[in-house]
């Protein structure tokens, strides 16, 4: 059996590594474009009003405020690591 050169053993090896991103890209760019195609037309906004209406109090209402502070308060213990009784939550806004 004939010696193989290290260098045509990195040379393949390269080649083989950038022959397989570039088909990841390739795969990566139709699947993108199948998805953009299958979205939805984005429908026009209506013409907003000369004064912006204000919001209805009840709209704004967050349901379980307390258990989702509650909630919140342990994710962020939990992630920091330190005691429950040491978060303090101020304010909590929609976004």
């Amino acid at each position: 059996m004939p010696e193989v050169s290290n260098l045509f053993v990195v040379l393949m090896g390269i080649g083989t590594v950038f022959f397989g991103l570039i088909c990841i890209i390739l795969l990566c760019m139709a699947m993108s474009a199948v998805c953009r195609s299958m979205e939805k037309a984005p429908v026009a906004a209506p013409a907003a009003p000369a004064a912006p209406a204000a919001p209805a109090a009840g709209a704004e209402a967050i349901p379980n405020r307390q258990a989702m502070i509650a909630a919140i308060a342990a994710a962020i213990a939990e992630e920091e690591g330190t005691d429950l009784a040491g978060i303090r939550i101020l304010s909590v806004k929609k976004m």
